[in-house]
């Protein structure tokens, strides 16, 4: 599948905790290795810088698309886009989805980011390669931060 990334991840928090790394800024920022100008706002662009090791030059923004409190959290953004000379703005943007559902002892994550097939032909292969990866290594930051950060 190439218009698609999912990962799951089962987390031995509650649901209420989970929401509370993916929605709070600062925590967001923490694990997701980017320090944010200021909280998320549905329907309203947050920007910040990357913090992740050789990103730091980079800008991140994002579009608040859902705030469904303990179900729901959604973005929409530019994919690996770490050209900092290139203007991403005319393309179509994927959709990042964060799921939570409550079960025995936790909380199940899903990450889904879709739209890649929607993307230039010459980024699409790259962006859809790296954020695939990029998503394995952000699930294991988040259930390290809700482990170590009650």
């Amino acid at each position: 599948m190439t218009d698609q990334i999912e990962k799951t991840i089962e987390l031995r928090v509650p649901v209420a905790r989970v929401w509370r790394a993916l929605t709070d800024y600062r925590e967001f920022g923490a694990w997701f290795r980017v320090k944010l100008d200021g909280p998320f706002v549905l329907g309203q662009v947050a920007r910040g810088h990357i913090t992740y090791p050789g990103y730091e030059h980079l800008r991140w923004e994002a579009t608040v698309q859902k705030m469904e409190p303990e179900r729901l959290f959604s973005f929409t953004w530019h994919p690996y886009a770490i050209d900092p000379d290139r203007d991403y703005s005319s393309e179509p943007s994927t959709l990042v989805e964060f799921t939570l559902q409550e079960i025995a002892g936790g909380t199940f994550l899903r990450v889904t980011e879709s739209g890649f097939d929607k993307l230039p032909t010459e980024r699409r292969s790259e962006a859809f390669r790296m954020n695939d990866n990029g998503w394995t290594i952000q699930t294991k930051n988040i259930a390290d931060h809700v482990r170590q950060t009650p």
